[in-house]
C-alpha cells in the first residue's frame, strides 16, 4: 500500500506532475493558434464553451509544436534539462547539445509533441478535476446544511445512496487524476532516452571531448612529474647530505643550502611554465618552459651539486633545435638524470650523450649496472613519461641493461609530429 501511495504522490511523482504541467503551459500558445484555425472553419465564436472544439483546437496545435521543435535545434537541450531535473532520468542517457541532424530533430519533435500532448491533457484534468472532486466530497454536507435551496440535484440523482457515495466518488476521481499523471510521467520518462538521447554523432563528439581532456591531464601530470619530481629528489639529497656534515663541514652546508634555494626558486618558475601548458597561450609574466638550448648547463650544474658525477657530451648546437624538440629533449634529459639520482644514488658516475645521427636527435644516459634504477613500488612513471614524449614526437625509447650499464636511449626525429 505504501508503495502504491509513493508511486502516486511521492516526490518523483510530484516532480513528473510538474513536468506535465509545464508541458500544458507550453501547449497553450499552440492551442490559441489552433482556435484561430478551428473557429472560422467551424463558424463558431464561442470555443471556450465547447469542449469538442477545444479538443480539436488542441489537436490542430500539436503539429505546429512539432514543426517548432524541428526548426529550433535548442529545443532538445532545453527539454533534456527539464527531463533531467524533473523526470529522474540519468544524465548520461540524454543529449546535451542542440539537435544537428534531421534524425535528431525528428526525435526531438516527436518528444516535444508527446510532452505537450500529455501535458495539455493532464493540465486540463488538473484544472477541472479537483473542484469537481471537492464538490462531490462535500455534497452530503451541503445538502444537509442547505437542502434543496443550496443544492438542486437532478431527479435521477436525488437518492440517499447517491449522497452516500458522492464522497467516495470524489476521492476516486482524485485518485484517477493522480494515476493518469503518474502513468503519463512514467511513459515520458521511459521514452525520453530514445527520443532525447545522444545520437552516434553526439557520442563521438563526447568521446573526442573526453579524449582531449585525458590528453591534457596526462600532459600536465607528465610535466609536473618531470619538473617538480626532479627538484624534490635533488633537494632531498642535498638536505640529507647537509644534515650528515652539519657539525663538521659548515662550508658544504652553506653550499647545499644555496643549491636548495636555487633549485626551489627555479622550480617555481618551471611550475608556472607547466601550468601555462594548459593555457591557449602563455599569460604575461609566465616563465618560459625550459629548453635544451637555454637550460642544459644549469641542469647539469644542479645535478652535480646533488652528488652525481655527470660526464656530458653535447655534439650539437642546441640553439639549432626546433623549440618543441628542444623543450621535450630537456625534459627527457632531466628525467634521465633524475632517475639516476633517485635510484642509483649520489656518488654515481653518469654519462650523458646528446648528438644528431642520421637526421635524428639521440639522447643517451648511462650509469653502472650495479647501481641501476630499481623498480620500486609506485615507480615507473618517469620512464613511461619519457616514452610518451618520444612517441608524441614520432621517436623511440629503449631502457634497460646494455653492455654492463643501465642505459636510456631515446631517438627523436628532427622533423616530426608536433
Amino acid at each position: 500500500m505504501s508503495d502504491f501511495v509513493r508511486r502516486l504522490f511521492g516526490r518523483r511523482a510530484r516532480l513528473r506532475w510538474i513536468h506535465l504541467i509545464l508541458g500544458g503551459a507550453l501547449a497553450m500558445p499552440y492551442v490559441f493558434v489552433g482556435q484561430l484555425v478551428v473557429g472560422p472553419a467551424m463558424d463558431s465564436r464561442y470555443l471556450f464553451n465547447d469542449l469538442p472544439l477545444q479538443l480539436l483546437s488542441f489537436a490542430v496545435g500539436l503539429p505546429l509544436a512539432a514543426v517548432t521543435a524541428a526548426v529550433f535545434p535548442l529545443t532538445r537541450p532545453l527539454e533534456s534539462g527539464a527531463v533531467r531535473a524533473l523526470c529522474g532520468v540519468e544524465r548520461d542517457r540524454l543529449a546535451y547539445g542542440p539537435a544537428r541532424t534531421w534524425a535528431a530533430k525528428r526525435r526531438a519533435a516527436a518528444w516535444f509533441t508527446l510532452h505537450l500532448g500529455f501535458g495539455g491533457i493532464v493540465s486540463g484534468m488538473s484544472l477541472a478535476v479537483p473542484p469537481f472532486a471537492g464538490f462531490l466530497t462535500a455534497l452530503p454536507l451541503l445538502v444537509w446544511l442547505g437542502g434543496d435551496e443550496l443544492v438542486e440535484l437532478p431527479a435521477s440523482l436525488d437518492h440517499p445512496w447517491v449522497l452516500a457515495l458522492a464522497p467516495v466518488a470524489g476521492v476516486a476521481t482524485m485518485l484517477a487524476l493522480a494515476g493518469c499523471a503518474a502513468v503519463s510521467g512514467t511513459l515520458l520518462a521511459r521514452w525520453a532516452p530514445a527520443l532525447l538521447g545522444p545520437a552516434p554523432e553526439d557520442r563521438l563528439a563526447a568521446a573526442e571531448a573526453r579524449a582531449a581532456d585525458l590528453a591534457v591531464r596526462n600532459r600536465l601530470a607528465r610535466e609536473l612529474h618531470d619538473s617538480v619530481g626532479h627538484a624534490l629528489s635533488a633537494v632531498t639529497l642535498q638536505a640529507s647530505a647537509a644534515r650528515r656534515v652539519l657539525d663538521t663541514d659548515p662550508e658544504f652546508v652553506r653550499e647545499a643550502l644555496a643549491a636548495i634555494e636555487d633549485t626551489t626558486r627555479r622550480t617555481v618558475g618551471e611550475l608556472d611554465a607547466v601550468l601555462g601548458v594548459l593555457r591557449d597561450g602563455d599569460a604575461p609574466g609566465t616563465a618560459p618552459a625550459p629548453t635544451l638550448a637555454g637550460d642544459l648547463s644549469g641542469l647539469l650544474r644542479r645535478t652535480r651539486a646533488c652528488g652525481l658525477r655527470v660526464t656530458a657530451t653535447v655534439g650539437i648546437d642546441p640553439e639549432a633545435l626546433p623549440p618543441v624538440l628542444s623543450r621535450e629533449a630537456y625534459r627527457i634529459v632531466q628525467e634521465g638524470l633524475s632517475n639516476a639520482l633517485k635510484h642509483a644514488g649520489d656518488g654515481t658516475s653518469v654519462t650523458l650523450r646528446v648528438e644528431i645521427t642520421d637526421g635524428q636527435l639521440e639522447i643517451a644516459v648511462e650509469n653502472p649496472l650495479d647501481r641501476a634504477p630499481s623498480c620500486r613500488p609506485g615507480g615507473g612513471h618517469g620512464l613511461r613519461g619519457i616514452a610518451d614524449r618520444a612517441r608524441l614526437l614520432g621517436g623511440t625509447t629503449e631502457a634497460g641493461p646494455a653492455q654492463g650499464a643501465w642505459r636510456l636511449h631515446v631517438r627523436l626525429p628532427m622533423k616530426g609530429p608536433a
